[in-house]
C-alpha cells in the first residue's frame, strides 16, 4: 500500500515537472526538468508494478541532478536547493526499509545502489554547510593616521557625522577586542507607528544626532523628539498633526540638523538670534523646514513665518503629496540647503521644480537658488516668480567642503523616469540630470558637474550622500568626493574639478526599443564598481524546482541584454540592478585615517513593463485600482511604467542569493580587499507562511540603510531584513558581535560620547514598510558592560 501511494505521488510530481518544465522549453530555457520529469514519472510505474528497477533508475536521476547541479552552479550550496531539495526528500523515502522490502518479498531491506546513493549525496551535502565560495578572504592593509581630518570625534552633529557625509566616527572605546561586551544601554519608543490610512511606505529610516548635551531624531510623522544621550529620558518632543494618506510615496523622516550660531565657517550676515541660539531644522513630508529651538523644542519665532518655510512657495500649482522632503537638511555655516523629492511619475508632466534653495539659518531668508532649468541665475527667485517644472530632484543629504566653500548636489531623474522621448537633449534640464553638481557654498554659482548615467530610462537617480576624503591615489594625494550610484558605480571624482580619480570608461549598450525613444549608446563605469555580474537562466533561484521553473520562464519570456541598461519594453523588460539599485539613501561610510571605503550592494532584479497610453486612456489607470498610489501610471504620457520586483509567487526573489553583500574597499589601490554575505533570513516575510521566517540562513539580505565606521576598527550596520544590528572587523569583514532588535533597523547608526564617559552607538527600528521588515518604534543604544 505504502509503494502505491508512493507512486501515485510520484506521478503528480511527474506531471508537475513535465508540464512547467514543458513551457520552460517552449520558452527556450533549460530541458533538464521536462526531462526528469519524464524520468520521474518511468520511475513511477515502474515501483506501481513492483518492479526494483524503479529504485536503480531513480538512483540514476539523482546522480544526473547532481552532476547537472554542478554544471550549472558548482558548489553553492544555496543554489542546489531548487534543484535538488524535492527530489532528494524523494530519493531518501525511497531507500528506506518500508519502501525496499515489498519488492524484494521481505528478503532485503536496503537497496545498494539507491541507499548508497542517498548516503553519499548527504555527506556531500552536510559537506556543503561548511563551504560557501562566495565571500572573498582579505586585509585592508592601510595603517592608521590619526591626524588625518573628518569625521565626527564626541559629537555626532550632522546626518553623516559632519557636513562631509563620511559616516565616520574617530572613537574608539569601543573595539575589536571588546565590542562582544556590548549591552543595551536604553531603549525609547516614540510612539509613532503606522495607522489607518498611512503611506505603504512607512519607514522609520532616522540617524540620531548628539549636539548639545541631547540626542534628536526625526520619526516617520516629523515628530522630534530630544532625549537625554546616556538614558534615553525625554527632553522635549514635538507632536506634528499627521495627515495619514495612502498617497504619501515616501512616509519617511530620515534625520534632522544642527545648527549653532557663531561656530567656526559661518559668515556673519546680521546681527545674532535674539532667540534659539541653537536650533534644530526638520524638514518635513508636506514640504515645511522647522526652526526649533535645541533647548526646548519650540518654533524658532525669528525663522521664517514663526519658525516655518513653506517650501511650496514659488513651486507653482502642487497636486497633493507631490512635493515632500525626505532627506535630512544641509547646515553649512549659516546656511540650510534642502533639496527635494517629488511623487514618482505620477503625472508625465507638472511635477515640482527639483530647485536647490539656500536659507539663512537665523532668518529664514532665501539667500540663493540652483535652478537646473536657469543655473546661470541663482539670486534669490522674485516673489511672484514660479520655477521651471519637471527638472531632475536632488532628495537625498547634500555634502558640503567648508574649507573650500563648495556644496555637492547629488541630482537625480526627473519623472518621468522611465519615459525619455519628450526630452530636450539640448536642454539646462538634461545636463543636470543624474549629475553631481559643485556649488558655490555662498552664492550657490555653478563650478562643475559629472553625470553618472547618460539619458535614464530606469530611475538611477543618484540616491546616496556624497562623502568627502582625502586619500592618497596611487601614491598622488587627491581631494576626493565619491559617489555612490544606484548602477553600483562608486565614481570617486577630484572634488574641486570633478575630474574622475579612479577611471571611467563609456561602454556600449542597446539603442533600440520603443519608437521615439532617444537611446544612450553608451554608459560610464567605474573602475571602482558593484554592478553585478549579468544574469542567466542560470541565475533564477527559488525554494523549490516548480518556483524556480516559474522564474526560468519569466527570465526567458522578459527582455534582457546582460546589462543593466536593458531599455524598458512594452513586452517586458528585466532590468538588473532595479529602481532599488545597488547603492541608496544609505550611502557607504569612509575612514579617512586609514583611506579605506566600506559598503554594502544589493542585489534585487526588477521588471519594467510599459504600458502605452492613447488620447482615450490618458487619465485612465492602467495597472492600479481606485483607491491606491497612482505613482508610475504617468497620466498624460505616452506610457504607464509598471514596475515590480522579479519575484516568484512564493514571495522570494527569483536571482539566487546573495541579495545583501558586505564590502571592504582601500581606497589608496581602490582594490576590494574584501567581501561577505550580510544578513540571514529569519523574520523574512514571505507569501507562503502565516508569520515569519523561523530560522537564519545566511544567504545574504537586502540591506537598506547604511553603515557607520569607527577609529575602533569596526563597521556597525543594522539595515538588513532580519531585524539584526552587526559590528563587523573593519580591516577583515569578520563578524563580532550581532543582537537581534524587535523591529527592522533600515536606518543608520550614530555614535557619541556620553557625559560619563562611554562611548555609546544608538540606531532606530521601526521597520520598513515597502521591504516589509518588523514594523516599530524603537531608539535602541548600546555601551560596554
Amino acid at each position: 500500500m505504502i509503494n502505491k501511494i508512493t507512486s501515485i505521488i510520484m506521478v503528480i510530481f511527474a506531471i508537475a515537472l513535465i508540464y512547467m518544465g514543458g513551457q520552460l522549453l517552449l520558452a527556450g530555457g533549460s530541458a533538464f526538468y521536462a526531462l526528469m520529469g519524464v524520468g520521474v514519472l518511468l520511475s513511477a510505474i515502474l515501483l506501481m508494478m513492483n518492479k526494483r528497477s524503479a529504485l536503480t533508475l531513480y538512483a540514476l536521476l539523482m546522480w544526473v541532478t547532481l552532476f547537472w547541479t554542478i554544471w550549472e552552479v558548482g558548489f553553492d550550496k544555496w543554489q542546489w536547493i531548487p534543484r535538488g531539495d524535492l527530489f532528494g526528500v524523494l530519493g531518501v523515502w525511497l531507500a528506506l526499509p518500508w519502501v525496499v522490502r515489498p519488492l524484494y518479498q521481505e528478503q532485503r531491506r536496503f537497496h545498494p545502489f539507491l541507499g548508497g546513493s542517498v548516503v553519499l549525496m548527504v555527506l556531500l551535502v552536510v559537506g556543503l554547510c561548511f563551504y560557501d565560495p562566495l565571500p572573498q578572504q582579505g586585509t585592508i592593509a592601510t595603517p592608521r593616521n590619526a591626524s588625518a581630518t573628518g569625521g565626527a570625534a564626541e559629537e555626532w552633529s550632522a546626518y553623516g557625522g559632519t557636513a562631509d557625509g563620511q559616516r565616520f566616527s574617530a572613537l574608539k572605546q569601543i573595539t575589536k577586542d571588546n565590542v562582544k561586551d556590548l549591552e543595551v544601554a536604553w531603549t525609547y519608543h516614540t510612539g509613532d507607528l503606522r495607522q489607518g490610512d498611512d503611506a505603504t511606505e512607512y519607514t522609520f529610516e532616522a540617524t540620531p544626532l548628539k549636539a548639545n548635551g541631547m540626542l534628536y531624531f526625526c520619526t516617520p510623522h516629523n515628530e522630534v523628539h530630544a532625549l537625554d544621550p546616556e538614558t534615553g529620558a525625554v527632553k522635549w518632543k514635538t507632536l506634528p498633526d499627521k495627515n495619514r494618506s495612502y498617497l504619501q510615496q515616501h512616509q519617511t523622516c530620515r534625520g534632522v540638523s544642527y545648527f549653532e550660531a557663531g561656530q567656526q565657517g559661518q559668515q556673519q550676515t546680521g546681527a545674532a538670534p535674539a532667540i534659539c541660539r541653537k536650533r534644530i531644522f526638520n524638514a518635513t513630508t508636506d514640504a515645511r523646514l522647522l526652526a526649533l529651538d535645541a533647548d526646548t523644542g519650540k518654533p524658532c519665532a525669528d525663522f521664517g513665518d514663526n519658525g516655518v518655510v513653506n517650501l511650496r512657495a514659488n513651486m507653482g500649482e502642487v497636486r497633493p503629496h507631490a512635493l515632500m522632503q525626505t532627506a535630512a537638511p544641509l547646515v553649512a555655516g549659516n546656511l540650510v540647503i534642502v533639496g527635494g523629492s517629488v511623487m514618482d511619475n505620477g503625472f508625465n508632466s507638472g511635477n515640482p521644480s527639483g530647485v536647490i534653495r539656500a536659507y539663512d539659518a537665523v532668518s529664514g531668508r532665501l539667500v540663493w537658488n540652483f535652478d537646473p532649468a536657469n543655473p546661470d541665475n541663482t539670486a534669490p527667485v522674485a516673489a511672484g516668480a514660479t520655477y521651471p517644472q519637471d527638472t531632475p530632484i536632488a532628495w537625498a543629504t547634500l555634502s558640503a567642503d567648508l574649507k573650500n566653500g563648495l556644496v555637492y548636489v547629488p541630482f537625480g531623474n526627473a519623472s518621468p523616469d522611465e519615459v525619455g522621448i519628450e526630452r530636450d537633449p539640448a536642454s539646462n534640464t538634461e545636463k543636470f540630470r543624474d549629475a553631481l553638481v559643485a556649488l558655490d557654498l555662498k552664492t550657490g554659482a555653478f563650478k562643475w558637474r559629472y553625470q553618472s548615467s547618460n539619458h535614464d530610462l530606469w530611475d538611477r537617480d543618484n540616491p546616496s550622500q556624497p562623502s568627502l576624503v582625502d586619500i592618497n591615489y596611487q601614491g598622488k594625494p587627491q581631494p576626493a568626493v565619491i559617489l555612490p550610484t544606484k548602477t553600483g558605480n562608486l565614481f570617486v571624482l577630484n572634488r574641486l574639478t570633478g575630474e574622475p580619480v579612479y577611471p571611467v570608461e563609456q561602454v556600449k549598450v542597446s539603442t533600440d526599443g520603443i519608437k521615439g525613444e532617444q537611446y544612450a549608446a553608451t554608459q560610464p563605469v567605474s573602475s571602482l564598481n558593484f554592478i553585478p555580474q549579468p544574469l542567466t537562466e542560470k541565475s533564477m533561484w527559488g525554494i523549490t524546482p516548480f518556483d524556480q521553473m516559474a522564474c526560468r520562464t519569466t527570465f526567458r519570456e522578459l527582455r534582457y541584454d546582460g546589462n543593466p541598461w536593458t531599455p524598458p519594453t512594452e513586452k517586458g523588460s528585466l532590468i538588473f540592478p532595479g529602481n532599488i539599485g545597488v547603492f541608496n539613501w544609505g550611502s557607504v561610510a569612509v575612514d579617512p585615517q586609514r583611506q579605506m571605503l566600506i559598503a554594502a550592494p544589493v542585489r534585487l532584479a526588477y521588471k519594467y513593463n510599459l504600458i502605452k497610453r492613447t488620447p482615450e486612456t490618458e487619465t485612465q489607470r492602467t495597472f492600479t485600482k481606485d483607491g491606491t498610489p497612482y505613482w508610475n501610471e504617468n497620466f498624460h504620457g505616452d506610457y504607464a511604467i509598471h514596475i515590480q520586483q522579479m519575484a516568484s509567487g512564493l514571495g522570494i526573489p527569483c536571482i539566487a542569493p546573495p541579495w545583501g553583500r558586505m564590502v571592504g574597499v582601500d581606497l589608496t589601490t581602490g582594490k576590494t580587499e574584501w567581501l561577505r554575505r550580510v544578513g540571514t533570513t529569519k523574520n523574512l516575510k514571505t507569501s507562503f507562511l502565516p508569520g515569519r521566517f523561523p530560522l537564519g540562513f545566511p544567504m545574504g539580505m537586502v540591506a537598506h540603510g547604511g553603515p557607520l565606521l569607527t577609529a575602533g576598527d569596526l563597521v556597525f550596520h543594522g539595515a538588513t531584513a532580519d531585524n539584526f544590528f552587526r559590528a563587523y572587523d573593519s580591516t577583515t569583514g569578520e563578524l563580532l558581535w550581532q543582537t537581534e532588535l524587535s523591529a527592522g533597523a533600515q536606518a543608520t547608526p550614530s555614535t557619541f560620547m556620553g557625559k560619563d564617559g562611554k562611548q555609546y552607538v544608538v540606531i532606530a527600528a521601526g521597520g520598513h514598510g515597502s521591504l516589509g521588515t518588523t514594523q516599530g518604534d524603537s531608539v535602541v543604544a548600546f555601551r560596554l558592560k
